[in-house]
């Protein structure tokens, strides 16, 4: 007999050190003038059309089960 699990509560702790509080992992989205902030046109629409193929792979994923 199969087992349903209707909740599932997932509880998780992360402590920072001290001294790595200051970096944080998320970047902030960096100034336009700024030498990060300059992308190509070509590096944009190159990254975007990747984005929309995982998208569409997971929902072609979802739909055939």
């Amino acid at each position: 007999m199969p087992i349903q699990i209707r909740e599932l509560h997932i509880k998780v702790a992360v402590n920072e050190p001290a001294e790595a509080s200051n970096t944080s992992p998320v970047r902030s989205t960096p100034s336009p003038g700024g030498a990060q902030g300059q992308m190509g046109e070509d590096q944009r629409d190159q990254i975007i059309a990747e984005c929309v193929e995982q998208v569409m792979n997971i929902l072609r994923e979802k739909s055939e089960r």
